[in-house]
């Protein structure tokens, strides 16, 4: 069986894991629930500014907002945000919710 990388949340550290799979992985899976996200990485544009249009373009990544999509991963990255509250609690919701989705994909 050949291994399908699925990198889940595309933020400064979620986007640069995903391209990096994707050099040894060609069609790495990499899902964010933002199509606002997913078009400007399509358009070579990165807000987090940790990879370059070039890179982007040249990466062999399946950029997508598809769940279904998540189904041929074998392997999943989950890289989503656990921002802190005033009391430097973390928001565990996001992780809560990327965990749910795996558990979907794979149930």
């Amino acid at each position: 069986m050949s291994e399908r990388i699925a990198v889940i949340g595309l933020g400064y550290v979620g986007l640069p894991v995903a391209v990096a799979f994707g050099r040894v992985f060609p069609g790495t899976i990499a899902f964010d629930i933002s199509e606002r996200r997913i078009n400007e990485l399509r358009d070579g544009l990165d807000r987090t500014g940790e990879v370059d249009a070039a890179a982007l373009k040249a990466s062999s990544i399946v950029l997508t907002t598809d769940r279904e999509t998540l189904k041929g991963a074998t392997f999943f990255v989950v890289a989503v945000p656990t921002p802190i509250d005033v009391n430097r609690a973390p928001d565990l919701a996001p992780l809560k919710l990327a965990s749910e989705l795996v558990g979907e994909v794979v149930g």
